[in-house]
């Protein structure tokens, strides 16, 4: 037995194991993924980042934001929440849960219906597209060579890393209904290796979780390549609910836009995986409203029976 094959079979156990936490069951009640803070004089609000990553590596990434705003922040202290995949995320702002978000340009839409409003943009519009990541040694060429293979997503509500590369395919002549098979894998680290091990023709994704693979995964990610990407949109945004106190929302505001700005701020920033944070509104937002417009007119609807 060589040690590429214990490689991949190890590999493949942890992938069964992400595809089985990913599940949409009800999540556990007991533990929070999350550090609240400790002082009792001051109410806490609690920010649910969308499932960029698995919760782990989120609150690795994102711990230090909300430490950097929390040390700063007058009158209140901010808590991070994370997911363990898209469905529980949007669950929780349906349900008018956090206070503040940071979803996704569709979720964003979404959330407003709920009564979240934004006040910044997270990253890049020009990082906010879906990219096709194979194997080097795959013998994909074009879309047309997609037909009768299988394509991992994390989600079938990711815009970047499944709304945008089926709306691409499409365009390229691909029926994503019926020429391929679209499998919706929970997370974006799944939807990348379902494709290193082949379980899938191709991996959708998107640039910060595709950087963040490579930079922790080197040897795997050696063995894939990108092989084609979408047109950028607008990036994820930042949310706040409608009743939280204005002078909250604003020193939140003020501190994110100023975070590239100081030494301790960019690199919080880097990992992220985000370039900096950009004043934004809810207007910003409407060219997703109608990207996703046309996406459900030509394609297929984001979410079945979805009251618009």
């Amino acid at each position: 037995m060589n040690k590429r094959f214990l490689t991949m079979l190890l590999l493949a156990f942890l992938i069964g194991m992400l595809s089985g936490c990913d599940r949409e069951e009800p999540e556990e009640k007991g533990p929070q993924f999350g550090i609240k803070p400790t002082s009792e004089d001051l109410p806490v609000y609690d920010l649910a980042v969308h499932p960029l990553h698995n919760p782990t590596k989120l609150m690795q990434a994102y711990q230090p934001l909300i430490d950097f705003l929390n040390s700063r922040l007058q009158g209140a202290r901010l808590s991070l929440e994370t997911s363990r995949n898209y469905a529980f995320f949007e669950e929780k702002y349906q349900a008018r849960r956090p206070e503040f978000l940071l979803p996704n340009p569709w979720q964003t839409l979404q959330a407003m219906k709920a009564g979240y409003s934004v006040i910044a943009m997270a990253g890049d519009p020009r990082d906010f597209k879906g990219i096709f990541v194979v194997r080097r040694d795959s013998n994909l060429s074009r879309p047309a060579d997609l037909k009768g293979k299988t394509v991992s997503y994390p989600s079938p509500t990711a815009l970047a890393a499944c709304i945008m590369p089926q709306y691409f395919l499409h365009k390229h002549g691909i029926d994503v209904n019926k020429d391929i098979e679209n499998r919706y894998v929970g997370s974006q680290e799944s939807a990348i290796m379902n494709a290193y091990l082949g379980q899938t023709a191709v991996g959708a994704t998107w640039p910060p979780p595709w950087r963040a693979f490579q930079n922790e995964h080197p040897q795997q990610a050696a063995e894939m390549k990108l092989i084609w990407e979408t047109e950028y949109l607008v990036n994820n945004s930042v949310m706040v609910r409608n009743d939280l106190p204005a002078e909250v929302r604003e020193q939140v505001r003020k501190l994110l836009l100023g975070l590239d700005g100081i030494m301790e701020g960019k690199s919080i920033l880097a990992a992220m995986e985000t370039a900096r944070f950009l004043p934004a509104t809810d207007e910003d937002y409407d060219v997703v409203r109608r990207y996703v417009a046309s996406f459900e007119r030509e394609v297929r609807p984001v979410v079945e029976n979805d009251d618009k």
